[in-house]
């Protein structure tokens, strides 16, 4: 018998996606941006324990009481440190992912320290430990979503709001596995920038949501105040045996470079920061099934890229492992350049492996010739005359979300011959959730500690598998983001 951390409404389809995660997810993170104390009512916080011991067992074990005796959805946390300025550095900052904090297993420790929180913290024993938590859980489950009515957005703050939050603990009959820890600071939330801890955890559910839909793991939201990159680090390896994996999520660049190389180095189990690498992974895929399509070659194309952030330095990193040999990445200012002195390390790293013939200028200056383009940056920055400079048989990747770097009918008009964008309401959509659930599942049943370029090149050539020759077009180029066949292919990519 175990505790696994299960959806309150799965996702099964287009819709429930984008109520549930991404664009619907978006409305709760906006309410909780708003007030803090909305967190109580559109995520599970409410009903959410933190339980803390030096010895994961033990935390399990009270975690699973406190399920069966009392319905609270508790978290075994193990923290790896018995000194108290270490135990108020992570309770204190894990405040956003809890409604409650257990912390009677280590009371010895904890039982003099002035914790500045809002929230319960237990310290001794209690006689009412469900009136001391004030944990509520919302078992309201609504399997049809599409009674529901209003847009995406407002679909999913009244579905938030009457089952409590996304996700919840379930005892099950099954051996226990360590959750993989969703873990964000909440500086790069979607298309909201930095929204802060509290604002994130409607996503890190959503994103537990997908993982268990998806590829049947086990995970955990985890939404750490710090936004220091050292002190982020110091609290996720204070909690780091609490968990089977980590997904990092939703952390601005470069920071999350140097939190990514940390961790990493300093933790023997795999640490992923899924915008970065899961999209970089998609979109190589989707780009080897495009050159088919217009019959060109990765080694002998110009790709253009726009933005040079967390998204577009790992996809750069990818391409030039898979072949490419002219790329250029622009950001705001125009082509990154050799020679030129740059503040933030990814920019000045990306400056000396791309732009094989230091091409200058702004982005629409050096488009013109390009085979293919690829944005990971900023609403409506092409338009026809762009793209008809481009190449013959254009490729055009507009992922910026909601709003693409060019619209997919602008693009075609233009003479582009594939479009992908990152939208679920056009076609060839580019969505990470094809890569990390697979990736995921492959590390935990292969063992894998940590995920090599070599990792994310079988990935990128699995998921393009998956499209077969005879069903392969130019508005199919990359399987749908709830294909439930990819999730096994890619796992069994990482086979070594």
């Amino acid at each position: 018998m175990a505790l696994k951390y299960i959806p309150k409404v799965k996702v099964t389809d287009k819709h429930s996606l984008a109520v549930i995660y991404t664009p619907g997810v978006a409305a709760a993170c906006l309410e909780i941006k708003k007030d803090i104390n909305k967190s109580f009512d559109y995520t599970n916080r409410e009903n959410t324990v933190g339980v803390f011991s030096l010895e994961y067992a033990k935390a399990l074990k009270r975690s699973e009481f406190l399920k069966n005796a009392l319905n609270i959805d508790a978290v075994p946390i193990e923290i790896s440190s018995n000194k108290k300025e270490d135990i108020k550095l992570v309770v204190e900052n894990i405040e956003p992912t809890f409604g409650a904090i257990d912390l009677s297993l280590v009371q010895e420790y904890a039982k003099d320290i002035d914790f500045n929180v809002s929230i319960p913290v237990l310290v001794k024993p209690v006689s009412d430990l469900k009136e001391f938590f004030l944990c509520v859980s919302k078992n309201i489950f609504i399997t049809d979503l599409n009674k529901l009515t209003g847009t995406n957005e407002e679909q999913s703050l009244t579905l938030r709001q009457m089952s409590g939050g996304s996700i919840e603990s379930e005892y099950t009959k099954e051996n226990h596995i360590k959750p993989i820890g969703v873990i964000s600071e909440g500086s790069a939330v979607l298309g909201l920038g930095n929204i802060g801890a509290y604002a994130a955890l409607p996503v890190m559910e959503g994103k537990s949501v997908l993982f268990s839909s998806l590829a049947d793991l086990s995970a955990i939201p985890i939404c750490i105040k710090e936004q220091d990159a050292d002190g982020f680090v110091k609290i996720v390896e204070l909690i780091k045996n609490s968990f089977s994996a980590i997904n990092l999520e939703d952390i601005s660049a470069p920071r999350c470079f140097e939190i990514e190389k940390q961790l990493n180095k300093n933790l023997e189990i795999p640490v992923f920061h899924d915008d970065a690498h899961g999209t970089s992974v998609v979109v190589l895929a989707g780009l080897y099934n495009a050159l088919k399509v217009v019959n060109k070659k990765i080694e002998d194309v110009k790709i253009v890229m726009s933005g040079a952030g967390a998204a577009g330095y790992t996809i750069a990193k990818l391409l030039i492992y898979a072949g490419v040999n002219n790329l250029i990445v622009c950001d705001r200012e125009g082509a990154l350049e050799n020679g030129k002195n740059y503040e933030k390390p990814n920019h000045k790293e990306l400056s000396q492996i791309t732009n094989p013939y230091n091409e200058k200028g702004t982005l629409k200056d050096v488009i013109k010739g390009a085979d293919v383009f690829i944005g990971v940056s900023a609403p409506n920055l092409l338009n026809e005359d762009d793209i008809k400079n481009m190449s013959k048989r254009a490729i055009v990747f507009a992922l910026a979300n909601p709003t693409p770097e060019i619209m997919p009918h602008i693009a075609e008009n233009a003479g582009a011959e594939v479009i992908a964008t990152g939208r679920s309401d056009f076609k060839n959509q580019i969505n990470n959730c094809l890569a990390f659930p697979g990736l995921f599942k492959g590390l935990l049943k292969h063992n894998i500690q940590k995920v090599t370029s070599d990792i994310k090149l079988n990935c990128a050539k699995a998921l393009a598998s998956v499209i077969t020759s005879d069903k392969l077009s130019k508005d199919y180029i990359i399987p749908d983001a709830l294909d439930k066949q990819v999730v096994d292919i890619i796992s069994e990519a990482l086979k070594m």
